[in-house]
């Protein structure tokens, strides 16, 4: 086991003291997409003490192209991707902890995940979700690094509760594209370019090496080989509602809460709903109106000219349409 990290404690700004800190440290990836993956599989490797993942989506085929861990088996079975992630990890390595949660994130039910985490890495596709983080973690004191990417482009910024700007801030000074993934695309490679800043952040953070954080935002385009570092210490607001001198955290009230939602470019709508569904039975149920598949976490109908994806939770991804309206009524239908 001492071979297993030799040539990472080897690398003198980590050693063997920081490798001790490192096999102790939890390290909470929000999102298990693209980001997530490649995320969580450095850190495994890297001898991370425990890891919890959380994401609310599935496999598909689509996710193939750029999100490493996953397979064409997980895709054909439609398994939740923080299990199939959490199978591929244990398979690398076997002495860290991991937990891996099938769900939607609000505030109420990230808050207790984040009992005894050293640090949260952002890996999600979903403002939304991204401002309760911010919200959450900073009422928790917690580090964590943003991460977002599209096309050939991607950003970076490592934030400190208490002594960065915070996301909310970072958003009143620097213009973010709304493009995503399903309607422009992504190249892997840009994936992978963010996925350094934040895993090497994170070291940093995990062997308590702050001196050497990078303290300004990181911008880049790959494919038109842009690269800029840009200083945002000023953007940060004694009046910001997360971080300011009296926060607020606006959007961890239960009015900031989206019960449902439209998935940007993907044409299908989220339903959350609070009671658990009984697959099986409701399988049993819906079989006679179109073809059904069920496993353990999920139930995916094909109805009408829609295909609708419920989960344990009771929460469930409409298809096919980006009418709310229309989502709640095949929802109602089905599970009535």
């Amino acid at each position: 086991m001492n071979d297993r990290y030799s040539r990472q404690s080897l690398f003198k700004p980590i050693g063997e003291a920081g490798q001790r800190k490192i096999g102790k440290k939890h390290v909470l990836i929000m999102g298990c997409g693209a980001l997530g993956t490649a995320n969580a599989e450095t850190l495994v490797r890297a001898g991370i003490g425990k890891l919890t993942i959380i994401d609310r989506d599935y496999v598909e085929y689509s996710n193939l192209q750029r999100q490493q861990l996953f397979t064409e088996k997980d895709a054909d079975n439609q398994v939740p991707k923080a299990i199939a992630a959490k199978k591929a990890l244990n398979a690398i390595n076997s002495n860290v902890i991991i937990d891996a949660y099938v769900m939607d994130v609000t505030g109420v039910s990230l808050e207790p995940l984040l009992v005894d985490v050293d640090l949260v890495i952002d890996a999600t596709d979903n403002f939304d979700i991204r401002f309760t983080m911010n919200d959450l973690i900073h009422k928790s004191h917690i580090p964590w690094i943003f991460g977002s990417c599209v096309s050939s482009t991607g950003m970076s910024y490592t934030i400190l509760p208490g002594e960065t700007p915070c996301l909310y801030c970072l958003l009143n000074t620097t213009t973010l594209s709304g493009a995503t993934c399903d309607s422009v695309g992504i190249i892997a490679s840009a994936v992978q370019m963010v996925v350094a800043h934040q895993t090497t952040e994170a070291l940093k953070l995990l062997v308590e090496d702050k001196r050497a954080l990078r303290t300004k935002l990181v911008m880049f385009d790959l494919w038109t080989n842009q690269y800029h570092s840009i200083n945002v210490d000023r953007a940060k607001k004694d009046g910001c509602p997360t971080c300011g001198t009296q926060p607020t955290y606006p959007y961890l009230s239960y009015e900031a809460q989206t019960k449902t939602e439209v998935l940007c470019g993907r044409n299908t709508v989220q339903i959350r709903s609070n009671r658990e569904v009984l697959l099986n039975n409701l399988a049993n149920r819906l079989k006679r109106l179109g073809k059904v598949n069920v496993n353990e976490f999920l139930l995916s109908i094909d109805y009408d000219a829609y295909r609708v994806v419920i989960f344990r939770d009771g929460r469930a991804f409409v298809h096919g349409t980006d009418s709310l309206e229309k989502a709640k009524k095949i929802y109602y239908q089905l599970v009535g």
